[in-house]
């Protein structure tokens, strides 16, 4: 399985990373919460100990370690060609995403779609509430929805996804707002977690079977 521990930093001020070597790299990006209000700011990250793109392509396992994700920051890691979405959701998120005025919003509040594993479905559609694992991809045309995770109380924007290619728009959750072209929840991916600081995507928890051949939309 891939294991992505010993990331290079780009330099903050330029955006630029260094030079990749000519093996296949894996590239991870993190979004961080701001304060009150504040633009998410995106770094890359390049990760060139990775197997080559056959070895990701075959759908192997991948490790993440949690401690890098900060509370209300997201991680995007690529496993199998796909964008998977891992956030720390802060307690006033998780708040925000169980009330019954945030839910009456939502087109499938309670995961009825499979679009999930079956321990992804309840409110949270993770295994532990405080991280979401999600396929970054919208359920309308396939385009990456934008991580705008900070509250607009000005267009009751409640914090999650938008996507800009035709306003499709998910909570925190990758729950899919009413009224939108998206028809689906955003998926989950199989995952679970070998030990409390690791997440591995691509492997189902013990005596679980899920395969993405059962999600409904992708």
């Amino acid at each position: 399985m891939t294991d992505i521990t010993n990331d290079n930093v780009v330099d903050s001020g330029t955006g630029e990373p260094a030079e990749p070597s000519r093996r296949d790299f894996l590239i991870v990006a993190t979004t961080a919460l701001g304060a009150v209000g504040a633009a998410a700011t995106v770094w890359p990250l390049i990760d060139q100990m990775n197997p080559d793109a056959a070895t990701l392509a075959s759908g192997a396992p991948l490790d993440f370690d949690l401690s890098r994700v900060e509370p209300g920051q997201q991680i995007i890691v690529m496993w199998r060609a796909t964008p998977i979405f891992i956030i720390n959701r802060p307690d006033a998120a998780l708040k925000e995403l169980q009330t019954k005025e945030h839910q009456a919003i939502l087109s499938d509040p309670n995961s009825t779609v499979r679009q999930q594993p079956r321990y992804a479905e309840n409110w949270h559609r993770s295994i532990k509430p405080e991280y979401a694992v999600l396929i970054g991809i919208c359920t309308h045309l396939g385009c990456i929805p934008d991580f705008r995770p900070n509250p607009v109380k000005s267009t009751d924007w409640p914090g999650g996804y938008f996507c800009p290619c035709h306003g499709s728009k998910y909570d925190l959750a990758g729950r899919v707002f009413k009224g939108v072209p998206a028809p689906y929840n955003l998926p989950v991916p199989p995952y679970h977690f070998p030990d409390d600081k690791t997440l591995r995507v691509g492997e189902n928890p013990a005596g679980e079977s899920f395969s993405m051949t059962e999600i409904l939309q992708m």
